[in-house]
């Protein structure tokens, strides 16, 4: 199916773009991706996988990426500040990012979804089941962390990669691009350099808002520490990470399982900060096991 949009989406009531694949009637699989990413950090061949496997997916762009909502005129976002405790530069936090995320499937009338996030993404799915528990039917977290500073931490060489200006040119941008996803990406499996290119040049031409990523980095610091609070969770639970991730230490992985009652912990070696297409069939398989897992015990209401 091609992009489609929905309109007055949320408490927010915002623009949200949006992709599907697969059996409308099929159990419906949220993915949420992280900071700066755009739906299109979902492959194509991804959500394939997962809609081969009996389940339709909904792929989206998160509020300021891509062709969903952006806010140019919200308070010019201050990471460093953020990031020492001043959050007067922060203009939404994950909890409207959650509420963005219910409120497509309202717009798309599921009453209730499988989520699976990514990164910043791992962060929304997982402040969704905490504050709309009956619309979540399982949760996926993937490459993500807890919130808590102690864990999940970056190592150097990914700061690295991620520090220096913005870029502003198309192709400035994907060479960018192909430098952090070398260093960010799965050392354990072969660098696809031609699909990250292919990615960059198209998010470019959908939208490129270096401020709006930075509005969503500092709504993911303003949200604290969800530690204690995913003590309460009672749905079915997969974390998911990768041993040599360097942005997101598998620390934080570690945490969100012993977190969260009963969650299954996944590490795969050799995988990083991405999907290598090579784990995509086994990726799916975990994703959509805990789906049937989910659907065979009534909704909680």
């Amino acid at each position: 199916m091609s992009e489609q949009k929905a309109f007055e989406v949320g408490p927010s009531g915002i623009e949200v773009a949006y992709e599907r694949f697969g059996d409308p009637r099929d159990p419906a699989v949220l993915l949420i991706m992280g900071i700066a990413l755009q739906m299109l950090g979902w492959p194509e061949g991804f959500c394939a996988e997962l809609a081969g496997r009996g389940v339709q997916v909904i792929r989206f762009d998160n509020r300021d990426v891509g062709l969903s909502s952006h806010f140019p005129d919200a308070p010019v976002p201050d990471v460093r500040a953020a990031l020492a405790g001043d959050l007067s530069s922060v203009s939404y936090d994950l909890s409207d990012m959650a509420a963005d995320s219910i409120g497509l499937l309202d717009a798309l009338g599921i009453d209730g979804a499988h989520l699976v996030g990514l990164s910043m993404g791992g962060a929304i799915a997982q402040t969704a089941a905490l504050e709309h528990p009956g619309r979540v039917r399982s949760l996926t977290s993937m490459m993500s962390s807890t919130g808590d500073p102690r864990v999940g931490r970056p190592k150097p060489e990914a700061l690295g990669a991620l520090a220096g200006p913005v870029a502003t040119e198309r192709e400035e941008v994907v060479e960018r691009m192909v430098r952090t996803v070398r260093v960010l990406g799965s050392p354990g499996f072969p660098f696809d350099e031609a699909a990250v290119r292919d990615r960059a040049r198209r998010s470019f031409d959908r939208a490129h808002d270096p401020l709006g990523v930075a509005r969503q980095a500092v709504a993911a610091i303003a949200s604290g520490d969800r530690t204690a609070r995913l003590a309460s969770l009672t749905v079915p639970t997969l974390v998911i990470h990768g041993s040599d991730d360097v942005m997101c230490d598998v620390s934080g992985g570690r945490a969100t399982a012993g977190a969260v009652p009963g969650a299954e912990f996944v590490t795969f070696e050799g995988m990083g900060h991405d999907l290598p297409r090579a784990l995509w069939p086994e990726i799916a398989s975990l994703i959509t096991d805990l789906v049937r897992r989910a659907e065979a015990v009534p909704a909680v209401r």
